[in-house]
């Protein structure tokens, strides 16, 4: 995939294909602000982190959907638990850098519905992208999540700790390991 090319839709919905890397964190940061995505403080901080440093060439990934219950996990579970679960199902954590590329390349997010921007759980619409945490801190960000507010497009970073409590309706997303040559 070369430099900015747009995701191609997978054969299954809620899977998506998209070029991760290739831009630099300025460049990265350039393309979001020409889309008119919006950031909060969160994911400004996230972007500031030296992982968008390296901008490799980019590399085509496929990236699933699944809410917390499709994971096997009906109660609501936390993210240690849920990225076992997801693990156990064959997905993999995505890299630190996937989410402003997938903001980037999902054009055609439903919109939440409603405006709540922050109340200690998953915003209604939100896709969190199930990542590493760049950092141990609590009070630094854990990740970030994309968001369809008001017709306008959101990359947003989220803070929590591991003792959280996620919806069974929450949705992440993760990456599909493809199959070796």
């Amino acid at each position: 995939m070369r430099k900015g090319e747009k995701m191609a839709e997978a054969s299954r919905a809620g899977e998506w294909e998209v070029a991760v890397g290739g831009l630099s964190r300025s460049e990265l940061k350039s393309e979001l602000a020409a889309q008119g995505i919006v950031l909060n403080p969160h994911a400004e901080t996230l972007l500031d982190d030296a992982i968008f440093d390296e901008h490799g060439a980019a590399q085509a990934v496929v990236l699933a959907e699944r809410t917390v219950a499709d994971l096997g996990l009906a109660d609501g579970a936390t993210l240690p638990e849920i990225y076992e679960a997801a693990q156990r199902l064959g997905l993999r954590l995505c890299s630190a850098d996937t989410a402003p590329y997938l903001r980037l390349a999902l054009s055609q997010q439903a919109a939440a519905p409603d405006s709540v921007m922050s109340s200690g759980r998953a915003p209604a619409g939100a896709l969190t992208v199930a990542a590493e945490p760049l950092s141990d801190d609590i009070e630094y960000p854990k990740g970030f999540y994309l968001r369809v507010v008001d017709d306008q497009a959101w990359l947003r970073g989220y803070r929590c700790d591991d003792e959280h409590v996620w919806s069974p309706e929450d949705r992440f997303v993760f990456r599909v390991p493809t199959p070796a040559a």
